[in-house]
């Protein structure tokens, strides 16, 4: 049984405010932090008719201030340097001896910057990227990439376990990041050839179920194509992951593999199609709206 820990969780978005239910549920004592007190009156309101106590603070700093753990989860670089390195941060008011744990998309840089920072406290850091998007935050199967020490992650396992169905340690502080950094480029690269395929079919004129079935079942089979032809091709895209983040985090992944001296012309050609969407007022859809990007041509076959 994992013993109960006294936890902050900083960021209550769309993964954010799952994981902090789930850490509730079990059993840890949690504290939770949003700069949107118009989100956290909204977690406030669900976690207390679950019968959850959740406390909350004003400022990251005193969230984390009796914390053996303090989990973040919020949006870009600057959004974590504000809720760890402010002076009202978490690292303002952490023990020595307590770990910090980042689940933020940032930089591989942003990591290991982090991890010197608390590292000078004698706090231990661990960058902790996810995947599964919102349904894998409410459903408690998130996939976690770890960067950081053997001890740290070890650490944080049996806390994470409450909401992850995978947890595993990539390597040294930012290796986590630079892991997630593929994660996007593969689901990147994925979205631009199914948008391609369910269009061709569409053409056509094949039935979209059963071209679904035909290819599903062989190589071209992805988690993508199970999750999304449906929603891909009746116009669905309110999944939670919107391509405004994906964006973001494919800036991250282009900007390492520039530094590392790598070309990437299939994310890069992705991600300038991904700012076509954004420029048509897509930028809050679902990733899986690149597709929208192809005009459907409608067969005269029938």
């Amino acid at each position: 049984m994992t013993k109960t820990q006294s936890v902050a969780f900083i960021g209550l978005g769309v993964m954010g405010g799952p994981m902090t239910g789930h850490l509730a549920r079990a059993g840890h004592k949690v504290t939770a932090y949003n700069r949107s007190p118009e989100r956290a009156e909204k977690w406030r309101r669900v976690w207390a008719e679950e019968g959850l106590g959740v406390a909350f603070a004003d400022t990251p700093a005193d969230a984390a201030k009796d914390a053996d753990i303090a989990f973040i989860c919020v949006g870009n670089d600057e959004d974590l340097a504000r809720v760890t390195l402010d002076d009202d941060g978490v690292l303002a008011t952490m023990r020595e001896g307590t770990l910090l744990v980042d689940h933020t998309t940032v930089s591989a840089d942003m990591a290991r910057r982090l991890a010197e920072k608390a590292s000078a406290r004698s706090i231990a850091a661990v960058d902790a990227p996810v995947s599964g998007g919102e349904a894998g935050a409410v459903n408690g199967q998130l996939a976690v990439m770890c960067g950081g020490s053997e001890d740290a992650v070890e650490r944080a396992r049996p806390v994470m376990e409450c909401y992850s169905k995978a947890i595993v340690h990539v390597g040294p502080s930012g290796a986590g990041q630079t892991a997630k950094m593929a994660n996007q480029m593969c689901i990147a690269g994925i979205l631009g050839g199914l948008s391609e395929a369910v269009r061709l079919a569409e053409a056509a004129g094949l039935d979209l179920d059963k071209t679904y079935e035909a290819i599903s079942g062989g190589a071209a089979q992805s988690w993508q194509m199970d999750n999304r032809w449906a929603t891909m091709t009746s116009d669905t895209f309110n999944f939670g992951f919107a391509i405004d983040w994906m964006r973001k985090d494919l800036g991250y992944a282009l900007d390492e593999a520039k530094r590392l001296g790598l070309s990437s012309p299939v994310t890069a050609l992705v991600d300038q199609f991904y700012a076509d969407v954004q420029s048509s007022g897509g930028g809050r859809h679902d990733t899986s709206a690149l597709i929208t990007r192809l005009p459907r041509k409608i067969s005269d076959q029938g």
